[in-house]
């Protein structure tokens, strides 16, 4: 019980409204390089328990599904769970609002085919919102119905899906680590503020 109380507090964040669709289009993005599924693992330090799940995908645009998830920026569209405009600076900013004293942030990178990440998008787009402590739930179950993927389970916790992508032959595995404060809603602030100075215009 304990632990589940762990994963809802992880996944249970407020639901935000949704972005015009003009604004998700005017931010759409897709990474160079193949299409692959990239898992999100958020992971407490101290006890090696997952605390949230998410998954990037690198299909006709590159978008985060974040299942219940808290991340929050002003130049990142968000609809229905989805974030939109992946680019590598948000995904950057992703990570590092994550990763703090407390968690680091599991990255699990599998190369796909076009199909199969066209598919997962798809699924991921038409998912619908996630009711807190259930990002993991959510996610699993877009994955295994992703041709190829059949053999995943739909489980409740973090970790036990980061075991199974762990499993998969070519995966890329990594841990992304920082040592700044414990606070979350500090490190949105400070990743959301990385983002807009980003777009400032530069001083000649």
């Amino acid at each position: 019980m304990a632990v589940l109380l762990l994963v809802m507090a992880g996944c249970a964040a407020k639901q935000q409204p949704n972005a015009e669709p003009a604004a998700v289009a005017s931010v759409a993005y897709r990474a160079p390089g193949p299409a692959t599924l990239t898992l999100y693992t958020m992971v407490n330090n101290r006890t090696g328990q997952g605390g949230h799940t998410s998954l990037m995908i690198n299909a006709s645009e590159r978008v985060i599904f974040d299942p219940s998830g808290s991340f929050r920026a002003d130049v990142v569209p968000e609809r229905d769970d989805v974030l939109f405009g992946v680019t590598p600076n948000v995904e950057v900013a992703y990570r590092g609002s994550h990763a703090r004293s407390t968690h680091h942030v599991l990255v699990q990178e599998i190369e796909v085919t076009r199909e199969q990440a066209e598919t997962a998008y798809r699924l991921a787009l038409s998912n619908g919102p996630v009711p807190g402590a259930f990002c993991t739930s959510a996610t699993s179950n877009i994955l295994r119905q992703v041709p190829g993927f059949e053999n995943i389970n739909s489980v409740l916790y973090p970790t036990k899906l980061s075991s199974q992508i762990e499993a998969i032959p070519g995966v890329k595995s990594t841990r992304y680590y920082e040592d700044d404060s414990a606070d979350l809603e500090d490190g949105l602030a400070r990743s959301n503020a990385a983002l807009n100075a980003t777009l400032k215009p530069q001083v000649e």
